[in-house]
């Protein structure tokens, strides 16, 4: 079956794995969600940008909630992994880890029709991103849309094209998709009474910034502790040195790994 989706991906430019995460485990997530998006929201309002960022939070490893960490374990330890090595060739790491709360007729800028890399990479295999849902998606409460076969196009379409052709990602909890990130996408309306919740995690080649120091927001001896392939994920052998000391180290001591 990953054949399939490997090919999915090639083509229409984005793959759905169903009943990846538990509804019980989704459930969990909900409720460490609703305590991140309090501590995100604090800084959004303290710092004036709440209005542009209501619905969305950023960088939820930075949380202290070991939960989001046991969301890449439970991720990885599937055929997942797989499509990942497929389209990368190589290691990866995460670029962003986020969360958006589709809020009832209240979209935030994730709305906007919209590709998550800042140019077209033009088959390059730069970027690739997951949706976790933590809710079902649906029509009503505003299934994202993602353009099929739009990553291999660098213009943006115009609404009414996008609008017209686009496929919904339709889905039930604990199901993930996962797209090229030069896919053209949008978040739906929600025109019900319910948040619509969903993990947003990007992944990009090492040698791509971090939107944020992941490992040392979570601490490096706690990271240390970690197995190689979760190390790997965020960003530890992808290391930046500060210093002439950190730079002149043996290649088994070095922060940026040769193979990165």
């Amino acid at each position: 079956m990953i054949d399939k989706k490997i090919h999915e991906l090639a083509t229409n430019g984005f793959a759905k794995f169903s009943n990846v995460l538990s509804k019980e485990f989704c459930e969990k997530l909900n409720e460490s969600l609703e305590k991140s998006y309090i501590h995100c929201r604090e800084f959004q309002v303290k710092n004036e940008v709440d209005q542009i960022t209501d619905g969305t939070l950023h960088h939820l490893l930075a949380t202290d909630d070991d939960i989001y960490l046991e969301v890449l374990n439970k991720i990885f330890a599937t055929e997942i992994a797989r499509l990942f090595d497929s389209f990368f060739e190589g290691n990866f790491i995460i670029n962003t880890y986020g969360a958006v709360k589709n809020l009832k007729s209240k979209p935030s800028y994730v709305a906007n029709i919209h590709r998550d890399i800042r140019f077209f990479s033009n088959g390059f295999p730069l970027m690739l991103q997951q949706i976790i849902l933590l809710d079902d998606f649906t029509l009503e409460n505003g299934a994202t849309y993602l353009l099929s076969g739009s990553h291999l196009n660098s213009e943006k379409p115009n609404s009414e094209m996008f609008y017209a052709n686009a496929k919904r990602a339709i889905g039930k909890r604990g199901d993930v998709f996962i797209f090229d990130s030069n896919l053209w996408h949008a978040a739906g309306i929600n025109q019900t009474d319910m948040e619509r919740r969903a993990l947003t995690i990007n992944f990009t080649k090492p040698f791509m910034k971090q939107q944020l120091d992941y490992c040392r927001a979570i601490g490096s001896e706690k990271v240390f502790s970690m197995p190689d392939n979760l190390k790997q994920i965020l960003g530890y052998f992808s290391r930046v040195p500060s210093n002439l000391n950190e730079w002149y180290q043996k290649p088994e001591h070095r922060f940026y790994k040769s193979d990165q």
